[in-house]
């Protein structure tokens, strides 16, 4: 309460008692607050008028003790004011409260009418006759509207509401006065507002709140706090932290009660954690603290506001696992599936899932299907046998410790029938693995792997104890990973069987075991592209030809794949039948180019020439472009000359004992299918023991290196003075007892030398060593044409013949080089050639410049003539001829005589033509 004027005060006229004689007589005599009431020490609040002794004893005089107003007062809060009014009308005491409220210095109060300097003029002549009243010693209490004179110090011009309180008095000399106490009102209305607020966070806010002292104890608690932790209001009084969570909870929850309290620093969405009476379920809680002070600014305690987030929380948790999920499963998509290999794609989805997902994990697919089984198991029996193709762990390198017996990667095992593990593969549904006790593994997801309504294998999700069980959506996400996976797992196999056939199909069309050819060694090496890489369209082939000739061919079907390799495997099918035709290089690619431009048309060149004026769209969609190079040579040991035709492919590398490696300077022409330009031929003579190289472009070009770089690559590989075919070779008599191992050993240091291993591209490597026929191998004759040639060529023969030690053939080739002599004489031209050749076989040549090539028949049994060239036919092994530049060569083959071949009797063929 505020100070009140030291002059005596008196109720009314009718009550002047002896109380007012006893409170006059116990008064002092002034103070320099301004007064006091009667019996009332100057600056004594509610407190001390009501006798509670809550302030400090400051001294005692006369009888009369005077308090401090203690903290935590009431006129801490309200504006309370006193003033008192001399029998003039005017202001004669000013209290400090006074000043405080109306902003007035008590010097410049004093003497104030206080009727005219704070009611509102529309109000002033009815203060007057209530001040009159009043100074004719009535009481009055009411409500007065106020102002402050503009000339205040402060506050001017402001306008309020206060309750007034006005008590009669008597001056000293007996006149008549009055004391007038001042509340203000809007202060009042203020203090109910905050009242009714805190009575409706206590009662009725949906959030707990606490209001703890000092001493961190519960002072109060609202209704629902309470509801919450059951009991009533009162039964939380003077309970801590403690007494609601657990110790290292409380511990933390306390100290930072004692910071707030300390600095006055708030708290905002401070997170705890705790149960509730009657339930197991933790429970999250956001908690505000902030420090409440009194009105002198004194901290009284720390206001605790509480809201329940556990459901929050756990949408948050829920929301966050969502995110989480959604990432890995967008890193699955990412990482998984990134190459066609079975091991690789499985390795892959054990880096997504550990330990993002589970801290172990592995994979394991059924045998069948990695063996190419096209039958798989289905849903039918889950103890099929299976390997494991990829493990990883988060925990070391531990196995499933705990659980069944580890499984090497790459060991095949089978699940027990009666297993969690086997019913997830016969059901296609997950299943949960409990883990045993005292093991490492909590738990275990056994997810089969199902691509295309089949199940290819299963994968398990383990996580270890410690870690969270799996849940209802972790069950869900690894039933996505295990399907993507099994697409792509699928995918893989599925083209790993394509590649294989595709392989297979190239290989079958390749020459079998080392071809052999004459006058030449042949050393030959094919590489196909990783499983990364379909199969392409490389190939070579080694044929011999008529006369100890052989054709070497080396090409490369643009494109990959079956469509590939079945393109590859009828242009080597037409290369070898055109070979037989015994055409000229140019002729063969002119041949092949005609060929490759019919095989994506469908009825072949001669539809494809008859419609290009008017094919339409949808046709030319379905007609298919096949593009490949060739390079065609044709190799004759009698001469060591060699004819080359090039269809776009890379040109040829020769090395001549004691030189460098050159690449041969053959005009590349177009590629096979593009049509429209003629072949160029280049005749080149090959040393003895020179080496020569034909290659496809996977041998000297990839991603990493250019194909000028790989070009000079094997130009240097081949010119290595380490390498075996450099330098000079040994002479004839033990040349071709090494000469074939040699040979293997260039290729493999060819392969070793060049980047190899990149895998981007089939790689076909043919070189052959030049040995030419000796020259007392070959026997060469003219013959006059005139009918005594016929037994010149008998004799010529049956003397080499016998040079060669070859008596067991002398009766058989007599007899057919008189037929083949006879018939040059009939039906040819100009002068006979005899030429008789040893090398594996016998092949005996005749020559002559007609044109007309011979035309086996068979001979009526009326016939005189007609049957010679069965008879050829009957008694060697081969026979054919072929065109020349100057006419024909008509021949015949004979196999040398040895223990397990046998040779056909002239007569018993003779016999048999009748």
């Amino acid at each position: 309460m505020s100070e009140i004027p030291a002059k005596a005060t008196e109720a009314s006229e009718s009550k002047e008692s002896e109380e007012s004689e006893e409170s006059k007589e116990s008064m002092g005599s002034g103070d320099p607050g301004g007064g006091a009431m009667a019996g009332v020490p100057t600056g004594a609040t509610a407190g001390s008028m009501a006798g509670a002794p809550l302030g400090g004893v400051d001294g005692a005089a006369d009888g009369v003790v005077w308090q401090s107003s203690p903290p935590g007062s009431i006129y801490d809060y309200i504006k309370v004011a006193s003033f008192s009014i001399g029998p003039d009308g005017l202001v004669d005491q000013w209290s400090l409260r006074a000043e405080k409220l109306f902003g007035i210095k008590s010097e410049r109060a004093v003497g104030m009418d206080p009727i005219e300097a704070f009611v509102d003029p529309d109000l002033r002549e009815r203060g007057q006759r209530k001040m009159a009243e009043i100074l004719d010693g009535r009481e009055w209490t009411g409500v007065v509207p106020f102002r402050v004179p503009d000339d205040a110090e402060s506050g001017a011009g402001t306008e309020g509401l206060a309750e007034v309180y006005v008590m009669p008095t008597r001056t000293e000399e007996g006149e008549r006065a009055a004391l007038c106490i001042v509340v203000d009102v809007r202060t009042l209305r203020g203090i109910e507002t905050d009242l009714a607020a805190a009575q409706a966070v206590f009662g009725q806010s949906p959030f707990g709140f606490l209001l703890i002292d000092t001493e961190l104890r519960i002072r109060r608690a609202n209704e629902r706090f309470a509801m919450v932790f059951g009991g009533t209001v009162d039964d939380h009084r003077g309970r801590t932290v403690r007494d609601y969570l657990i110790p290292h909870e409380a511990e933390r929850v306390s100290a930072t009660l004692r910071r707030v309290l300390e600095t006055g620093e708030s708290v905002s969405d401070m997170q705890v954690t705790g149960t509730v009476p009657g339930s197991p379920e933790r429970r999250n809680w956001s908690v505000n603290l902030y420090r409440v002070e009194s009105g002198a600014g004194r901290p009284i305690g720390v206001a605790w506001l509480g809201i329940d987030v556990t459901a929050r929380r756990a949408a948050a948790r829920e929301a966050a696992a969502a995110r989480r999920n959604l990432a890995l499963l967008n890193e699955a998509g990412a990482r998984i599936g990134n190459s066609l290999d079975l091991e690789t794609t499985a390795r892959e989805l054990l880096d997504v899932a550990v330990p993002g997902f589970c801290d172990l994990a592995s994979v394991d697919l059924y045998q069948g299907l990695l063996a190419g089984d096209e039958t798989p198991p289905g849903l039918a029996d889950g103890s099929a046998e299976l390997r494991r193709v990829a493990f990883a762990s988060a925990v070391s390198d531990a196995p499933f410790i705990g659980g069944p017996e580890p499984v090497n990667v790459g060991a095949v095992h089978h699940f027990a029938f009666n297993s969690e593990c086997a019913d997830a593969l016969r059901t296609a549904r997950p299943k949960t693995v409990p883990g045993e006790e005292g093991g490492l593994i909590q738990s275990t997801l056994a997810v089969p792997m199902v691509a295309h309504d089949t199940v290819v294998g299963l994968v398990q999700f383990s996580r270890t104890k410690g870690s969270e069980p799996f849940g209802d959506r972790d069950r869900g996400l690894a039933v996505e990973l295990a399907a993507r996976a099994a697409v792509c797992i699928d995918n893989a196999r599925l083209y790993r069987r394509e590649h294989q056939r595709a392989l297979i199909l190239q290989r079958s069309l390749l020459p079998p075991g080392d071809p052999e050819a004459s006058g030449l060694d042949i050393a030959c090496r094919y590489l196909p592209g990783n499983a990364a890489t379909e199969v392409g369209g490389d190939w070579f082939d080694v044929i011999e030809l008529p006369g100890h000739r052989t054709a070497l061919v080396v090409g490369d079907v643009m494109g990959r794949g079956l469509r590939a390799a079945v393109a590859m495997g009828e242009l080597r099918t037409a290369v070898r039948t055109l070979a037989l035709l015994d055409l000229e290089p140019a002729e063969v690619l002119s041949a092949l180019d005609e060929i490759a431009r019919g095989l994506g048309t469908p009825g072949g060149i001669q539809q494809a020439t008859r419609t290009a004026g008017r094919q339409s769209q949808r046709d030319a969609d379905l007609s298919e472009v096949y593009l490949a190079t060739c390079v065609y040579a044709v190799y004759d040991s009698v001469t060591r000359r060699c004819t080359f035709a090039n269809a776009g492919h890379l040109p040829p590398v020769l090395v001549e004992p004691g030189e460098n490696a050159l690449m041969l300077d053959v005009p590349p022409g177009m590629p096979l299918g593009v049509g429209g330009e003629p072949f160029e031929e280049v005749e080149v003579e090959l040393p003895e023991g020179s080496l020569l190289a034909l290659y496809t472009d996977g041998l000297v070009e990839s991603r990493d290196h250019p194909l000028d770089e790989g070009l000079q690559a094997l130009v240097g590989a081949l010119t290595d003075p380490s390498h075996p075919s450099a330098g000079h070779h040994p002479g004839a008599a033990t040349r071709r007892a090494d000469t074939s191992r040699s040979l293997e050993d260039a290729c493999d240091h060819v392969l070793n030398t060049l980047d190899t291993h990149h895998g981007e591209d089939d790689i076909a490597l043919l070189m052959a060593r030049v040995q030419g026929l000796p020259a007392d191998s070959v026997g060469d004759w003219t013959l006059p044409r005139e009918p005594r040639s016929v037994g010149r060529a008998r004799e010529l023969a049956r003397g080499r013949l016998i040079s060669w030690d070859l008596e067991p053939l002398v009766d058989t080739a007599e007899l057919l080089v008189s037929e083949l002599v006879t018939n040059a004489l009939r039906y040819g031209e100009g002068e006979i050639r005899l030429r008789l050749l040893l090398d594996r076989t016998l092949v005996c040549e005749v020559w002559d410049a007609g044109l007309v090539q011979p035309r086996r028949r068979r001979a009526r049994d009326t016939d005189e003539g007609g049957r010679g060239l069965q008879l050829v036919g009957l008694l060697s092994a081969a026979w054919g001829s072929r065109r020349t530049p100057r006419g024909k060569t008509v021949w015949f083959e004979l196999p040398l005589p040895n223990g397990d071949t046998g040779l056909t009797d002239p007569a018993e063929a003779l016999l048999s033509l009748f």
